[in-house]
Protein backbone atom coordinates (compact mmCIF):
# COMPACT_ATOMS: atom_id res chain seq x y z
CA UNK A 1 0.00 0.00 0.00
CA UNK A 2 1.29 3.20 -1.05
CA UNK A 3 1.63 5.79 2.00
CA UNK A 4 0.97 9.47 0.38
CA UNK A 5 -1.37 11.12 2.55
CA UNK A 6 -1.86 10.54 6.52
CA UNK A 7 -5.75 9.08 5.19
CA UNK A 8 -3.43 6.76 3.92
CA UNK A 9 -1.40 6.08 6.48
CA UNK A 10 -4.11 5.76 8.79
CA UNK A 11 -6.02 3.27 6.92
CA UNK A 12 -2.86 1.18 6.94
CA UNK A 13 -2.49 1.24 10.13
CA UNK A 14 -5.95 0.50 10.73
CA UNK A 15 -5.54 -2.48 8.78
CA UNK A 16 -3.00 -3.96 11.33
CA UNK A 17 -4.43 -5.95 14.95
CA UNK A 18 -5.45 -3.07 16.54
CA UNK A 19 -6.33 -3.98 20.33
CA UNK A 20 -7.83 -0.60 21.41
CA UNK A 21 -11.17 -0.63 19.79
CA UNK A 22 -11.42 -4.60 20.61
CA UNK A 23 -13.24 -5.27 23.64
CA UNK A 24 -12.31 -8.97 23.89
CA UNK A 25 -9.13 -10.54 23.76
CA UNK A 26 -6.40 -12.53 25.41
CA UNK A 27 -4.44 -10.61 27.44
CA UNK A 28 -1.89 -13.41 28.32
CA UNK A 29 -1.28 -13.64 24.41
CA UNK A 30 0.31 -9.95 24.45
CA UNK A 31 3.95 -9.40 25.31
CA UNK A 32 7.40 -7.77 23.79
CA UNK A 33 8.17 -10.63 21.26
CA UNK A 34 6.46 -8.65 18.36
CA UNK A 35 7.48 -5.15 19.31
CA UNK A 36 11.27 -6.32 19.66
CA UNK A 37 11.59 -8.04 16.70
CA UNK A 38 10.54 -5.24 14.59
CA UNK A 39 12.92 -2.44 16.62
CA UNK A 40 15.86 -4.68 15.43
CA UNK A 41 14.47 -4.88 11.98
CA UNK A 42 14.44 -1.06 11.70
CA UNK A 43 17.45 -0.30 13.46
CA UNK A 44 17.13 -0.78 17.42
CA UNK A 45 15.90 3.11 17.57
CA UNK A 46 15.56 2.10 21.22
CA UNK A 47 18.97 1.78 22.18
CA UNK A 48 20.64 5.23 23.09
CA UNK A 49 17.41 6.75 24.57
CA UNK A 50 17.09 7.01 28.08
CA UNK A 51 13.60 7.04 29.03
CA UNK A 52 11.04 7.93 32.10
CA UNK A 53 8.24 5.47 31.66
CA UNK A 54 4.86 5.99 33.17
CA UNK A 55 2.22 3.52 34.31
CA UNK A 56 -0.92 3.61 36.30
CA UNK A 57 -4.53 3.54 36.03
CA UNK A 58 -5.02 7.26 35.77
CA UNK A 59 -2.52 10.05 35.66
CA UNK A 60 -0.03 8.72 33.80
CA UNK A 61 -1.12 10.86 30.69
CA UNK A 62 -0.60 13.58 33.22
CA UNK A 63 2.59 12.78 34.45
CA UNK A 64 4.28 12.35 31.37
CA UNK A 65 2.67 15.59 29.33
CA UNK A 66 3.93 16.99 32.88
CA UNK A 67 7.66 15.53 33.06
CA UNK A 68 7.98 16.72 29.11
CA UNK A 69 7.14 20.30 29.96
CA UNK A 70 9.70 19.98 33.02
CA UNK A 71 12.55 18.66 31.13
CA UNK A 72 12.03 20.88 27.84
CA UNK A 73 12.85 23.47 30.81
CA UNK A 74 15.71 21.78 31.97
CA UNK A 75 17.05 22.15 28.55
CA UNK A 76 16.52 18.63 27.65
CA UNK A 77 15.37 17.47 24.33
CA UNK A 78 12.52 15.17 24.58
CA UNK A 79 10.46 12.87 22.69
CA UNK A 80 7.19 12.18 23.81
CA UNK A 81 4.35 9.29 23.49
CA UNK A 82 1.20 9.12 24.76
CA UNK A 83 -1.79 7.52 24.01
CA UNK A 84 -5.07 7.29 23.51
CA UNK A 85 -5.10 9.89 21.15
CA UNK A 86 -8.01 12.76 20.88
CA UNK A 87 -8.52 13.82 17.31
CA UNK A 88 -5.73 12.51 15.28
CA UNK A 89 -3.08 9.90 15.39
CA UNK A 90 -0.08 12.43 15.22
CA UNK A 91 -1.06 13.32 19.27
CA UNK A 92 1.05 10.26 20.12
CA UNK A 93 4.16 11.62 19.02
CA UNK A 94 6.13 15.28 19.80
CA UNK A 95 8.82 16.31 19.80
CA UNK A 96 9.62 19.65 22.45
CA UNK A 97 6.23 20.01 22.98
CA UNK A 98 4.97 20.21 19.15
CA UNK A 99 3.25 17.35 17.31
CA UNK A 100 5.43 15.67 14.76
CA UNK A 101 5.16 17.03 11.09
CA UNK A 102 2.90 14.86 8.23
CA UNK A 103 5.66 14.74 6.26
CA UNK A 104 8.23 13.05 8.41
CA UNK A 105 5.67 10.98 10.01
CA UNK A 106 5.00 9.94 6.66
CA UNK A 107 8.75 9.04 5.86
CA UNK A 108 9.13 7.09 9.05
CA UNK A 109 6.21 4.70 8.29
CA UNK A 110 7.23 4.35 4.65
CA UNK A 111 10.75 3.34 6.29
CA UNK A 112 9.04 0.86 8.18
CA UNK A 113 6.58 -0.66 6.03
CA UNK A 114 8.89 -3.58 4.49
CA UNK A 115 10.12 -4.53 8.37
CA UNK A 116 6.27 -4.40 9.17
CA UNK A 117 5.50 -6.68 6.09
CA UNK A 118 8.07 -9.11 6.94
CA UNK A 119 7.00 -9.83 10.04
CA UNK A 120 3.06 -9.77 9.32
CA UNK A 121 3.60 -13.18 7.96
CA UNK A 122 4.96 -14.22 11.63
CA UNK A 123 2.40 -15.52 13.51
CA UNK A 124 4.44 -15.01 16.73
CA UNK A 125 6.18 -11.85 15.56
CA UNK A 126 3.29 -9.88 13.87
CA UNK A 127 2.86 -6.32 15.09
CA UNK A 128 -0.40 -4.83 16.54
CA UNK A 129 -1.13 -1.40 15.59
CA UNK A 130 0.41 -0.38 19.34
CA UNK A 131 3.37 -1.94 18.60
CA UNK A 132 3.99 -0.25 15.37
CA UNK A 133 2.92 3.28 16.75
CA UNK A 134 5.49 2.46 19.24
CA UNK A 135 8.26 1.82 17.16
CA UNK A 136 7.39 4.78 14.83
CA UNK A 137 7.54 7.21 18.02
CA UNK A 138 10.85 5.76 18.76
CA UNK A 139 12.06 5.90 15.39
CA UNK A 140 11.02 9.28 15.04
CA UNK A 141 12.42 10.05 18.41
CA UNK A 142 16.18 8.95 16.75
CA UNK A 143 15.66 10.89 13.80
CA UNK A 144 14.97 13.86 15.87
CA UNK A 145 18.34 13.68 18.20
CA UNK A 146 15.99 13.35 20.55
CA UNK A 147 18.13 13.18 24.92
CA UNK A 148 14.95 11.62 26.33
CA UNK A 149 12.39 9.71 25.97
CA UNK A 150 8.70 10.59 28.08
CA UNK A 151 6.87 7.46 27.14
CA UNK A 152 2.96 6.53 28.49
CA UNK A 153 2.16 3.08 29.00
CA UNK A 154 -0.57 1.94 27.09
CA UNK A 155 -2.78 -1.17 28.69
CA UNK A 156 -0.92 -3.05 32.24
CA UNK A 157 3.19 -2.56 31.72
CA UNK A 158 4.64 -6.29 31.81
CA UNK A 159 3.37 -6.82 28.47
CA UNK A 160 3.22 -3.62 27.05
CA UNK A 161 4.83 -2.58 23.76
CA UNK A 162 6.57 0.36 26.15
CA UNK A 163 7.91 -2.36 28.13
CA UNK A 164 10.58 -2.49 25.44
CA UNK A 165 12.66 0.75 26.09
CA UNK A 166 15.04 1.94 27.93
CA UNK A 167 13.99 2.96 30.98
CA UNK A 168 16.10 5.66 33.37
CA UNK A 169 13.52 6.49 35.55
CA UNK A 170 9.95 4.17 36.17
CA UNK A 171 6.22 5.43 37.25
CA UNK A 172 3.27 3.97 39.03
CA UNK A 173 0.83 7.16 39.47
CA UNK A 174 -2.09 5.30 40.85
CA UNK A 175 -3.64 1.76 40.84
CA UNK A 176 -7.46 1.48 40.31
CA UNK A 177 -9.67 -1.19 39.48
CA UNK A 178 -9.85 -1.09 36.03
CA UNK A 179 -9.41 -3.79 32.80
CA UNK A 180 -10.74 -6.28 35.11
CA UNK A 181 -11.13 -8.59 32.71
CA UNK A 182 -7.19 -8.43 31.32
CA UNK A 183 -5.26 -6.94 34.57
CA UNK A 184 -6.89 -9.15 37.20
CA UNK A 185 -10.19 -8.32 39.52
CA UNK A 186 -8.04 -6.91 42.58
CA UNK A 187 -5.94 -4.10 43.32
CA UNK A 188 -3.05 -6.77 43.91
CA UNK A 189 -3.33 -8.41 40.41
CA UNK A 190 -3.43 -4.68 39.06
CA UNK A 191 -0.30 -3.40 40.75
CA UNK A 192 1.88 -6.77 39.49
CA UNK A 193 0.83 -5.95 36.11
CA UNK A 194 1.63 -1.92 36.55
CA UNK A 195 4.79 -2.87 38.28
CA UNK A 196 6.09 -5.12 35.62
CA UNK A 197 8.32 -2.24 34.06
CA UNK A 198 10.40 -1.91 37.37
CA UNK A 199 14.01 -2.67 36.10
CA UNK A 200 16.75 -3.43 38.27
CA UNK A 201 18.59 -0.88 40.17
CA UNK A 202 16.72 1.95 37.72
CA UNK A 203 14.33 4.21 40.30
CA UNK A 204 11.06 3.25 40.52
CA UNK A 205 8.66 6.09 41.50
CA UNK A 206 4.86 5.72 43.09
CA UNK A 207 1.87 7.78 44.29
CA UNK A 208 -0.18 6.97 47.32
CA UNK A 209 -1.60 3.58 47.03
CA UNK A 210 -3.91 1.01 48.89
CA UNK A 211 -2.24 -1.47 50.98
CA UNK A 212 -2.95 -4.41 48.27
CA UNK A 213 -1.68 -2.34 45.51
CA UNK A 214 1.26 -1.39 47.40
CA UNK A 215 2.47 -4.81 48.35
CA UNK A 216 2.24 -5.59 45.02
CA UNK A 217 4.60 -2.69 43.57
CA UNK A 218 6.65 -3.37 47.29
CA UNK A 219 6.98 -7.00 46.02
CA UNK A 220 8.00 -6.48 42.80
CA UNK A 221 10.89 -3.61 43.12
CA UNK A 222 12.16 -6.28 46.02
CA UNK A 223 12.37 -8.84 43.40
CA UNK A 224 13.86 -6.94 40.78
CA UNK A 225 16.14 -5.04 42.93
CA UNK A 226 14.34 -1.62 42.13
CA UNK A 227 15.24 1.35 44.68
CA UNK A 228 11.26 2.48 45.35
CA UNK A 229 10.04 5.58 46.44
CA UNK A 230 6.70 7.24 46.89
CA UNK A 231 5.77 10.40 45.72
CA UNK A 232 3.52 12.93 47.90
CA UNK A 233 1.99 16.49 46.87
CA UNK A 234 1.57 18.44 50.22
CA UNK A 235 -0.33 21.68 51.19
CA UNK A 236 -2.35 21.35 48.01
CA UNK A 237 -4.69 24.11 47.10
CA UNK A 238 -7.36 24.10 44.23
CA UNK A 239 -9.05 26.25 43.22
CA UNK A 240 -10.91 27.60 39.48
CA UNK A 241 -7.66 29.06 38.61
CA UNK A 242 -5.30 26.07 39.29
CA UNK A 243 -3.61 24.49 41.77
CA UNK A 244 -1.13 25.25 44.20
CA UNK A 245 1.03 22.94 46.62
CA UNK A 246 4.14 21.78 48.11
CA UNK A 247 6.99 19.40 47.38
CA UNK A 248 8.33 17.00 50.34
CA UNK A 249 11.22 19.48 50.54
CA UNK A 250 8.88 22.50 50.35
CA UNK A 251 9.24 23.76 47.17
CA UNK A 252 6.38 25.57 46.12
CA UNK A 253 4.93 25.05 42.50
CA UNK A 254 2.04 26.33 40.82
CA UNK A 255 -0.23 24.86 37.47
CA UNK A 256 -2.93 26.02 35.84
CA UNK A 257 -4.58 22.47 35.59
CA UNK A 258 -7.89 21.67 37.55
CA UNK A 259 -8.35 19.22 40.12
CA UNK A 260 -6.53 18.69 43.61
CA UNK A 261 -5.73 15.08 42.56
CA UNK A 262 -3.77 16.37 39.68
CA UNK A 263 -1.09 17.85 42.43
CA UNK A 264 0.23 13.96 42.89
CA UNK A 265 0.58 13.52 39.63
CA UNK A 266 2.42 16.71 38.79
CA UNK A 267 4.65 15.95 42.13
CA UNK A 268 5.59 12.53 40.50
CA UNK A 269 6.63 14.22 37.13
CA UNK A 270 8.90 16.98 39.15
CA UNK A 271 10.11 13.82 41.05
CA UNK A 272 11.18 11.89 38.32
CA UNK A 273 12.66 14.95 36.15
CA UNK A 274 14.81 15.38 39.09
CA UNK A 275 15.89 11.82 39.22
CA UNK A 276 16.44 11.70 35.67
CA UNK A 277 18.66 14.64 35.84
CA UNK A 278 20.53 13.66 38.78
CA UNK A 279 19.91 17.35 40.09
CA UNK A 280 16.80 19.20 42.02
CA UNK A 281 14.61 21.26 38.95
CA UNK A 282 15.82 24.82 39.14
CA UNK A 283 12.66 27.49 39.96
CA UNK A 284 12.35 28.88 36.26
CA UNK A 285 12.45 25.07 35.41
CA UNK A 286 9.32 24.17 38.12
CA UNK A 287 7.65 27.62 36.76
CA UNK A 288 7.27 25.84 33.52
CA UNK A 289 4.41 23.91 35.02
CA UNK A 290 2.79 27.40 34.86
CA UNK A 291 2.07 26.27 31.33
CA UNK A 292 0.87 23.12 31.56
CA UNK A 293 -2.21 22.38 29.33
CA UNK A 294 -3.93 19.15 29.46
CA UNK A 295 -6.44 18.37 26.79
CA UNK A 296 -9.76 16.75 27.89
CA UNK A 297 -8.43 16.28 31.97
CA UNK A 298 -10.88 18.82 33.51
CA UNK A 299 -9.89 21.47 30.74
CA UNK A 300 -12.58 24.31 30.53
CA UNK A 301 -13.09 25.38 27.17
CA UNK A 302 -16.02 28.06 26.63
CA UNK A 303 -19.26 27.22 28.98
CA UNK A 304 -17.70 23.57 29.12
CA UNK A 305 -15.82 21.22 31.24
CA UNK A 306 -14.29 18.56 29.34
CA UNK A 307 -12.54 14.91 30.53
CA UNK A 308 -12.21 11.61 30.11
CA UNK A 309 -12.97 9.88 32.76
CA UNK A 310 -13.95 6.64 32.31
CA UNK A 311 -13.31 4.65 35.86
CA UNK A 312 -15.56 5.48 39.42
CA UNK A 313 -12.44 6.64 41.05
CA UNK A 314 -11.49 9.35 38.27
CA UNK A 315 -15.59 10.54 37.52
CA UNK A 316 -15.23 10.52 41.48
CA UNK A 317 -12.44 13.05 41.22
CA UNK A 318 -14.70 14.71 38.85
CA UNK A 319 -17.22 15.01 40.76
CA UNK A 320 -15.10 16.36 43.45
CA UNK A 321 -13.68 19.33 41.93
CA UNK A 322 -16.69 20.44 39.98
CA UNK A 323 -18.14 20.45 43.44
CA UNK A 324 -15.41 21.77 44.88
CA UNK A 325 -14.93 24.48 42.58
CA UNK A 326 -18.47 25.37 41.67
CA UNK A 327 -20.65 24.56 44.79
CA UNK A 328 -23.85 25.75 43.71
CA UNK A 329 -23.97 24.53 40.20
CA UNK A 330 -25.63 21.23 39.08
CA UNK A 331 -24.69 19.54 35.80
CA UNK A 332 -26.04 18.75 32.60
CA UNK A 333 -23.66 15.84 31.27
CA UNK A 334 -23.19 14.28 27.81
CA UNK A 335 -21.61 11.07 28.48
CA UNK A 336 -21.13 7.75 26.67
CA UNK A 337 -18.97 5.13 28.08
CA UNK A 338 -17.16 2.31 26.58
CA UNK A 339 -18.53 -1.57 27.01
CA UNK A 340 -15.44 -2.73 28.94
CA UNK A 341 -16.03 0.14 31.82
CA UNK A 342 -17.76 0.34 34.84
CA UNK A 343 -20.54 1.92 33.55
CA UNK A 344 -22.64 1.63 36.71
CA UNK A 345 -19.97 2.69 38.72
CA UNK A 346 -19.18 6.24 36.36
CA UNK A 347 -22.79 6.90 36.98
CA UNK A 348 -23.31 6.52 40.32
CA UNK A 349 -20.11 8.95 41.60
CA UNK A 350 -22.01 11.58 38.70
CA UNK A 351 -25.02 11.43 39.90
CA UNK A 352 -25.12 13.68 43.13
CA UNK A 353 -24.05 16.27 41.14
CA UNK A 354 -26.06 15.92 37.73
CA UNK A 355 -29.50 17.48 37.14
CA UNK A 356 -29.73 16.31 33.33
CA UNK A 357 -27.88 13.60 31.43
CA UNK A 358 -27.75 13.33 27.48
CA UNK A 359 -27.17 9.60 26.81
CA UNK A 360 -24.93 9.07 23.92
CA UNK A 361 -22.53 6.55 21.95
CA UNK A 362 -19.21 7.94 20.39
CA UNK A 363 -17.24 4.83 18.98
CA UNK A 364 -19.49 1.88 17.13
CA UNK A 365 -17.43 -1.01 18.37
CA UNK A 366 -16.56 0.12 21.67
CA UNK A 367 -19.36 2.57 23.45
CA UNK A 368 -22.03 1.16 25.67
CA UNK A 369 -25.64 1.35 23.98
CA UNK A 370 -27.17 5.31 24.88
CA UNK A 371 -30.36 3.61 25.75
CA UNK A 372 -28.24 1.60 28.82
CA UNK A 373 -26.58 4.32 30.06
CA UNK A 374 -30.07 5.98 30.14
CA UNK A 375 -31.00 3.45 32.48
CA UNK A 376 -28.32 3.72 34.66
CA UNK A 377 -29.19 7.31 34.77
CA UNK A 378 -32.73 7.11 35.52
CA UNK A 379 -31.28 4.48 38.34
CA UNK A 380 -29.10 6.86 39.90
CA UNK A 381 -31.90 9.12 40.44
CA UNK A 382 -30.92 11.92 37.47
CA UNK A 383 -33.77 13.80 37.26
CA UNK A 384 -34.03 14.52 33.27
CA UNK A 385 -32.18 11.81 30.97
CA UNK A 386 -32.06 11.86 26.86
CA UNK A 387 -31.03 9.39 24.67
CA UNK A 388 -29.25 11.04 21.37
CA UNK A 389 -26.71 8.47 19.62
CA UNK A 390 -24.91 11.34 17.97
CA UNK A 391 -22.80 13.26 20.06
CA UNK A 392 -23.02 16.38 18.14
CA UNK A 393 -26.48 16.37 18.75
CA UNK A 394 -26.14 15.25 21.93
CA UNK A 395 -23.82 17.96 22.73
CA UNK A 396 -27.15 20.52 21.54
CA UNK A 397 -29.76 18.26 23.32
CA UNK A 398 -27.61 19.24 26.73
CA UNK A 399 -27.70 22.64 25.88
CA UNK A 400 -30.87 22.87 25.14
CA UNK A 401 -31.93 20.58 28.99
CA UNK A 402 -30.16 23.37 30.55
CA UNK A 403 -31.59 25.98 33.01
CA UNK A 404 -30.45 29.10 35.33
CA UNK A 405 -27.39 27.86 37.44
CA UNK A 406 -26.53 24.58 35.22
CA UNK A 407 -23.73 23.99 33.44
CA UNK A 408 -22.66 21.50 31.03
CA UNK A 409 -19.97 18.95 31.46
CA UNK A 410 -18.39 16.05 28.90
CA UNK A 411 -17.39 13.03 29.96
CA UNK A 412 -17.28 8.98 30.31
CA UNK A 413 -14.75 8.55 27.26
CA UNK A 414 -12.00 9.69 25.46
CA UNK A 415 -13.63 8.67 22.50
CA UNK A 416 -15.94 11.06 23.16
CA UNK A 417 -13.91 13.73 24.39
CA UNK A 418 -12.53 13.14 21.11
CA UNK A 419 -15.77 13.32 18.96
CA UNK A 420 -16.38 16.96 20.71
CA UNK A 421 -13.26 18.85 21.35
CA UNK A 422 -13.00 20.61 18.25
CA UNK A 423 -16.76 21.24 17.60
CA UNK A 424 -16.08 22.76 21.73
CA UNK A 425 -12.74 24.90 21.31
CA UNK A 426 -14.73 26.18 17.73
CA UNK A 427 -17.57 27.67 19.85
CA UNK A 428 -15.38 29.03 22.23
CA UNK A 429 -13.53 30.76 19.96
CA UNK A 430 -16.54 32.41 18.04
CA UNK A 431 -17.86 33.97 20.86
Amino acid sequence: MNLETLSDAERYLDGLINREKKTQYDYERLGLTPIRALLAEIGHPERGLPCVLVAGSKGKGTTTLAAEQLLRAAGRRVGTFTKPHLESWRERFRIDGELVGEAPLLAALRDMQPAIERLRTDTERCPSFFDVTVALALYLFRDAAADVGAIEVGLGGRLDSTNAVDARVTVVTAIQLEHTDKLGDSLEAIGREKAGIFRAEVPALHGPLAPDAWGAVAAQAISVNAPLEEVRAHDVRAGREGLRFRLADGRALASPVLGAHQATNLALAARASETFLGRELRPHELDSLGSLSLPARIERIGDAILDDAHTPDSARALRETLASLWPAARWVFVLSISRDKDAAGIVAELAPVTRGCVATGAEASRSLAPEEIASLAWASGIAEVVVEPDPLAALERARALMREGDRLAISGSVFLAGALRRHLVAAARAV
